[in-house]
């Protein structure tokens, strides 16, 4: 476009009033919303853009009392608005009433069930999701059989380098944040989760104090043995199920699920798996603290009937951070 047109739209783009341009024609009336639009690209085109500047219209509407002109310049979208008697064109306009924000909607309550389903979605070497285990695991001792408490480990797809050093596949489908040893490390831990769940979390526990995600492949061995994991289990289990439990892992990770508070998600109303540790209770984000007392108190809150472990006081440790790994 010419050098007019270029800076009437970059002042818009920067809050600025920019132009009232007077259309050389005499008053002619109230003209329709197609002629006002065909008239007004004729003008442009005529007195605005540069000769090899394609302009298109788009659609025209009247808003309180003046055309808005849709039109693409270079295939920029553009609005221009032009007073209905066709004599005064401008760009940008300040709306002096504007719509005021809707109010947000509040963080609404977890879902109800007679089991809680308690998902808890970590990196097997992230320490925010380490801390939120901790902190969990009290409460999932306290509460037993009366929920189900699951362990996830997030995956990315075509992370960093990829594969080898990041992903477990030549298609970069199955990464992990902190390279091989922590997706290896996540695969054992869900192997046993399954296979050996009354070792599930001393493994986890132990496998967080004793080693890294740099050498756990070298010591989860020793760190199993000593919490009494059967490993040949394990190691069949990673064998032979590791695809089919990457493939689950990763389609868990990208599935949407409602949130709790849509003010922490941007205001939308449902939103994947993007940082560890994001725990999810009976389908749902908690978006809640992440201390003992926060855990304790959204997954009682979750019950149909709330049991009697929920008037028990859990000895507090400190909130962990509020980072995460994403």
């Amino acid at each position: 476009m010419k050098d007019t047109i270029t800076y009437i739209l970059g002042a818009v783009a920067i809050g600025l009033l920019v132009a009232l341009v007077l259309l050389n024609v005499v008053n002619i009336g109230s003209m329709s919303p197609k002629k006002a639009g065909e008239f007004t690209m004729t003008y442009i085109k005529d007195n605005l853009a540069s000769p090899n500047e394609e302009i298109t219209l788009g659609a025209t509407k009247k808003i309180s009392g003046i055309y808005e002109i849709d039109f693409l310049a270079d295939d920029q979208d553009v609005k221009a608005y032009v007073t209905t008697d066709g004599k005064y064109l401008f760009f940008g306009p300040y709306d002096m009433k504007p719509e005021p924000e809707p109010e947000p909607e509040p963080a609404q309550d977890l879902p109800k069930s007679a089991k809680p389903e308690v998902d808890l979605f970590v990196m097997s070497y992230c320490p925010y999701g380490n801390q939120a285990e901790e902190l969990l695991m009290p409460v999932a001792d306290l509460l037993g059989d009366k929920i189900d408490v699951e362990l996830h480990y997030i995956l990315y797809s075509d992370y960093a380098t990829g594969y080898p050093e990041y992903c477990y596949d030549e298609e970069n489908l199955y990464c992990s944040m902190h390279k091989m040893g922590e997706l290896n490390q996540g695969v054992r831990e869900l192997c046993v989760q399954e296979k050996q769940p009354e070792k599930f979390w001393d493994f986890v526990l132990a496998a967080n104090a004793q080693a890294t995600y740099e050498n756990i492949d070298q010591l989860w061995e020793g760190i199993a043995a000593g919490v009494g994991v059967d490993i040949a289990q394990v190691k069949t289990c990673f064998n032979t199920e590791i695809e089919d439990i990457l493939a689950k892992e990763a389609a868990l990770t990208s599935e949407p699920y409602p949130v709790q508070d849509p003010m922490a998600h941007k205001g939308e109303d449902q939103d994947i798996i993007g940082g560890s540790p994001t725990m999810i209770i009976n389908g749902m984000f908690f978006d809640g603290g992440r201390s003992v007392q926060a855990y304790q108190n959204a997954i009682c809150s979750a019950f149909d009937v709330v049991p009697a472990e929920c008037e028990i006081e859990l000895t507090e440790t400190d909130s962990a951070p509020a980072g995460s790994c994403e």
